[in-house]
């Protein structure tokens, strides 16, 4: 599907254009098989030269949901006929065989391969002849992607947009303040961000030396694990943790309550490593500066108390503190995000790491994966903004909503079914507070059909409020309103 350039070649309604598929991940190929069982039209934009690329990218690492999460269902009904057998359900991937067995083989069904513009970065959305400002007769133009193709700038139309283009490409920065350390982007050479392969590819570059993982999440408890392994095997390789929270609830999960035990596993085998000595830890420490010192790196910052602390004699940095959006996409549209979140607003009390550490989210569809812009909705991890426990199978039953929606079919839009694994923690101010499940509102495993109300009324606290959320006089009401009779923590 070539871009539409040509005056004379467009459409006369924006209901003729396809929908734009931004990101060829599992979730934007789970939204293109439902464009397929739909039967509309949809190119698929990809920045990358093949499918999965943020996937590839961590292909080494196995992923702590079995397939039976893995694998979107219509995907897997057009795949069928062509031979495909799911894997077994019970199973744990390693990321690069969700690429290699489902993502790649769906990539080449001719339906797909059609409507699939690998190497095509988008640069930005807009609406036809709109900025952001003007208003009349601005849902009947259609939308625009500028996008990037060797070297070349190409525009398409569409009717609708969804934008899975994920967040692993923005990876936060290692100083506390949101920003770069001081000096973090001059040692960029000793810095990887998300989760190198310690064991395999990047072996050499950590045997025989100090090195410092930050971040308190999956991310970096593969990491820490992997190095632990490499400590055994290579003499001299040791392990720094440092963390910016003081409590370590969200870090160490579940255990055994996780539904998902290879979740639970993960941060059992992580708060092992600590407790036997295996690595030196620094809980609740703020990275404020970089330095290079004989060769070497010191990395200076402020502790839970206020005190100065420095960490030297570091030989390389694996900063695994999460992700952000890339709002510059859309920033010629009218979005509708949660202010520190940058999720969608409707998902932001939900998800809310200062709130809760809760690994679940209530049911969600296409009502809350809109905009104020007619058309777009964002999906997938990018949907949860800057936080973090996002699910495949929770981006594919937002794409299997919003396609609804899309095809005009609100009945089938509203009709939002997840049944997610619960990670067994949840409690407000989870990341705060150790063990604060049994005295908060929502105390207990995360329930799918939980209201937004407990989270804005300990936002609403944290903001120096008397505390509202369900019902009562707030200027802020509640972002998502209940699907079913709220639940006792209201």
């Amino acid at each position: 599907m070539l871009p539409n350039t040509s005056p004379s070649l467009r459409p006369a309604h924006p209901a003729d254009e396809p929908v734009a598929v931004l990101g060829a991940g599992p979730v934007g190929l789970a939204a293109a098989a439902k464009l397929i069982e739909r039967g509309l039209p949809f190119v698929i934009l990809e920045a990358a030269s093949s499918v999965g690329a943020n996937l590839v990218d961590y292909g080494h690492v196995r992923l702590f949901s079995p397939w039976r999460y893995d694998v979107d269902p219509t995907m897997a009904r057009l795949l069928e006929p062509t031979g495909w057998r799911a894997p077994d359900p019970d199973a744990l991937p390693l990321a690069g065989e969700v690429v290699e067995q489902v993502l790649q083989p769906f990539a080449r069904l001719p339906q797909v391969a059609a409507a699939l513009q690998l190497g095509t970065r988008v640069l930005s959305v807009t609406r036809e002849g709109f900025d952001k400002v003007k208003s009349a007769g601005r849902e009947k133009a259609p939308f625009v992607i500028r996008a990037l193709r060797n070297g070349e700038t190409i525009e398409f139309k569409a009717r609708a947009v969804i934008d899975s283009t994920g967040t692993w490409n923005q990876p936060n920065p290692i100083g506390a303040s949101g920003l770069p350390a001081i000096g973090e982007r001059e040692a960029a050479d000793r810095i990887a961000y998300g989760i190198p392969d310690v064991l395999g590819a990047a072996r050499s570059r950590y045997a025989g030396r100090r090195t410092l993982v930050v971040g308190a999440g999956h991310s970096a408890a593969n990491a820490l694990l992997a190095l632990a392994d490499l400590a055994r095997e290579a003499p001299g390789t040791s392990l720094v943790w440092a963390v910016r929270s003081p409590a370590l609830t969200r870090v160490f999960g579940g255990g055994d309550a996780d539904a998902l035990p290879a979740r639970g596993a993960l941060g059992s085998s992580l708060r092992s490593l600590r407790d036997s000595g295996g690595l030196e830890f620094h809980a609740g420490l703020r990275i404020t500066r970089i330095e290079r010192h004989d060769g070497r790196l010191t990395v200076l910052g402020i502790d839970a108390g206020g005190q100065a602390q420095r960490l030297a004699g570091i030989d390389e940095i694996i900063c695994a503190t999460g992700q952000r959006p890339d709002l510059g996409l859309t920033s010629e549209l009218r979005l509708k995000l949660d202010p520190w979140l940058e999720s969608n607003e409707a998902l932001g009390p939900l998800i809310d790491p200062n709130l809760h550490s809760c690994g679940t989210v209530r049911p969600h569809g296409h009502r809350e994966l809109a905009h104020p812009e007619p058309g777009l909705y964002t999906v997938g991890v990018k949907s949860y903004g800057r936080a973090p426990t996002f699910l495949m199978a929770t981006g594919f039953e937002q794409v299997r909503s919003v396609v609804a929606a899309i095809a005009g079919d609100l009945e089938a839009a509203d009709r939002v079914e997840l049944d997610l694994p619960e990670t067994g923690v949840c409690s407000t101010g989870g990341s705060a507070t150790e063990g604060a499940a049994e005295g908060s509102c929502c105390g207990g495993p995360a329930k799918t059909d939980r209201s937004a109300c407990c989270a804005l009324d300990e936002r609403k606290k944290a903001e120096g409020a008397s505390g509202c959320g369900c019902g009562c006089g707030s200027s802020r009401p509640p972002a998502v309103e209940p699907r079913r009779a709220a639940s006792a923590c209201c």
